[in-house]
């Protein structure tokens, strides 16, 4: 029952500073993510002699422990509930995103090294010793980092299904979506120039300090959200129009079939295996697993494309410039969530068939990743510009493919498909992450030659590539698994 002391027939607005709420967090996770793709180049390679595979197989080993981990994180969230269970994931990743700047004391300790100086300067067969022990302990810091990171997003999905009906859904999800650009945006503007100040106060090598600064965020939003959270139904600053609101499903469902039935069995959860049965479920995970790759890819191994073919360090104005104006063109996805809603007013189609327009109109974007190399030729401008469009793309199906899971799953077991779904997306950035820190080292290495480029621009063509098809291919896939809006409902 709503607790709303004075109830009024105009609606309140709460449910979108939830929706803010959400935004924030994502925004933090996004930057706790980039800090090391942004100082790995410049400031950490340099002190523990790591190349592209040590990078590669860093980050595929994040992106194999989320994938496992957000399998658990679903489960976990429906079972723990939005407010405690988000609060669990924001603590767990900050204090892995702390624990990154502990990995140079640590080698040094294991090691017997007295400094990084030592450490930088060292050569031969120690070099390669200071290498694998280092990534082994920035290894752990990732893994305690992606546990609690594969929360982030089931959390965030149920609280959506928590406070929005269908329609507003897809448009909700790209809001607080677009936390993971911003935090895209802000990072390179904010990480590279963090290093190089504490770098140049003497505080370590300065990366360790721009992981502290940057993990230390997350405690400040777990504070305003144990005051701040409540279920629709039992938080005061919710008033009856917009319970109302938020609730027209149970009406409209309750209107076209036995309505104590269908109400009773939206609080029903789907047992865990269950939910592999059926085709909704499979259509979810292939989507994620096509395309999370992609936005992995662009999202690790950016910067470093840009220092590899065009020279530029991470923390040069140049650099800095060209991922804002990539990830300011990213913000165009805010739009991709409201396309389907244009499309249910416009046609009357359903939330699925309107979300599945919406994701193939999406899905031919980032066949413009296939010109990004060749234009690269004439301007580092086009294949930043040609990145930005895909990813904003991405961000655009990517929203909706939350939004499919909470169309065609009840409440009690979004949180566990999206958490298979992140499953997916975290296997297909393992795979592209471990591929490519390969690839681009036997590139360079062996001067490989593809489609007129020599080296790393060619391994970097060849991955933007698979990039370009990769949405087709999914959505192809999906509309085969569900050809149709089949709602499940547990009885």
């Amino acid at each position: 029952m709503n607790n709303y002391p004075n109830q009024s027939d105009k609606m309140t607005n709460y449910r979108w500073i939830i929706c803010a709420m959400l935004f924030f967090a994502t925004t933090v996770n996004y930057l706790d993510r980039q800090v090391l793709s942004l100082t790995w180049k410049d400031f950490i390679a340099p002190e523990f002699h790591w190349t592209d595979t040590h990078y590669g197989y860093i980050t595929a080993v994040f992106s194999l422990i989320y994938a496992i981990a957000n399998l658990l994180a679903g489960r976990f969230i429906d079972w723990m509930g939005t407010k405690k269970g988000y609060l669990w994931a924001i603590a767990v990743w900050s204090v892995g995103a702390c624990l990154h700047a502990l990995c140079g004391w640590a080698t040094e300790t294991t090691l017997g090294i007295g400094n990084a100086a030592e450490m930088i300067g060292a050569s031969g067969a120690l070099a390669s010793t200071v290498a694998i022990t280092s990534v082994y302990y920035f290894i752990a810091a990732r893994i305690v980092l992606g546990v609690g990171e594969a929360g982030n997003f089931p959390a965030a999905i149920k609280v959506t299904a928590e406070y929005f009906p269908k329609k507003d859904r897809a448009f909700s999800t790209s809001i607080f979506n677009a936390g993971s650009t911003i935090g895209a945006l802000i990072a390179p503007l904010c990480i590279p120039s963090l290093a190089r100040y504490f770098q140049q106060l003497g505080i370590g090598n300065g990366w360790e300090m721009a992981f502290i600064v940057i993990g230390g965020l997350g405690f400040i939003w777990m504070g305003f959200w144990m005051f701040m959270y409540k279920k629709p139904n039992q938080n005061p600053r919710v008033n009856a129009a917009e319970l109302a609101y938020i609730e027209q499903d149970k009406a409209e469902e309750a209107a076209h079939s036995a309505g104590a039935a269908t109400s009773t069995a939206e609080e029903k959860s789907i047992p865990f295996l269950q939910c592999f049965k059926y085709p909704q479920t499979w259509a979810v995970i292939v989507g994620k697993f096509m395309t999370d790759g992609v936005w992995w890819f662009f999202l690790f191994w950016t910067p470093a494309y840009i220092s590899d073919v065009y020279g530029f360090s991470s923390d040069t104005g140049t650099a800095q410039m060209l991922i804002f104006v990539l990830y300011a063109i990213t913000m165009l996805s805010i739009y991709g969530g409201k396309l389907p809603t244009i499309i249910i007013n416009k046609t009357g189609k359903n939330p699925y068939a309107a979300r599945m327009q919406a994701m193939l109109i999406f899905a031919f974007f980032p066949l413009l990743a296939l010109f990004a190399q060749p234009l690269g030729n004439y301007s580092y401008w086009y294949p930043v510009i040609i990145i930005g469009i895909a990813g904003a793309a991405h961000q655009s199906w990517s929203a909706n493919i939350y939004s499919v899971a909470g169309d065609m799953f009840p409440k009690s077991t979004i949180a566990t498909i999206i958490g298979m779904g992140g499953m997916a997306g975290g296997i297909s950035a393992f795979l592209i992450n471990m591929v490519s820190g390969i690839l681009f080292d036997y590139a360079d290495q062996s001067q490989m030659a593809f489609m007129g480029f020599v080296g790393k621009p060619a391994g970097y063509f060849i991955i933007f590539c698979v990039c370009a098809v990769a949405y087709l291919v999914g959505w192809c896939i999906m509309k085969l698994l569900v050809p149709k809006y089949k709602p499940i409902i547990v009885k």
